[in-house]
């Protein structure tokens, strides 16, 4: 008898949250490198020296992080569309490294940049922990967060205990 069971990642890779996860992660790279190019720069130019060596510190550190989660995703994307096979896909995966890449300066720091650079870095923390935890399941590192208990199912199973006595 074959196995009939479905893989999380095959199955994942070709459904509609991965394509909204896929949309997500590119819209926040295109925003990123929007601001860093054009409106953070002028922000940047204007900071006092410590601010701005934290500015360009958490820059970089913030396009690492989202060039780490762009390859994961069109990697991802390449495997649903069948230009990759799972197995072609984790070899290349070995390239892309995914890592926290949480910020470097302290909290005061962080919180004296720029709000859209503090939003960014927020957003993109975020969705890289969202991807390392798929990544996690897809390569059977995590188990699936069980759903929790349906009250239903309990009272019921309260009722039927009653009635055997």
């Amino acid at each position: 008898m074959p196995d009939a069971t479905v893989s999380f990642a095959h199955s994942f890779v070709k459904s509609d949250a991965f394509r909204a996860l896929f949309r997500e992660g590119m819209a926040l790279v295109e925003a990123t490198a929007a601001y860093l190019d054009g409106p953070g720069r002028d922000e940047s130019k204007g900071l006092p020296r410590m601010l701005a060596l934290a500015y360009a510190s958490e820059s970089m550190r913030l396009t690492t992080r989202l060039m780490q989660v762009a390859s994961w995703l069109l990697l991802q994307r390449a495997v649903a569309e069948g230009e990759l096979t799972g197995d072609d896909a984790r070899r290349q995966k070995d390239k892309v490294r995914l890592s926290h890449q949480n910020t470097v300066n302290g909290p005061d720091a962080v919180e004296a940049l720029p709000a859209t650079l503090q939003d960014l870095i927020n957003q993109s923390m975020r969705l890289q922990a969202r991807v390392m935890h798929l990544d996690d399941l897809m390569e059977g590192r995590a188990e699936e967060v069980p759903a929790p208990p349906n009250p239903v199912e309990r009272q019921l199973a309260m009722l039927q205990s009653a009635f055997r006595r």
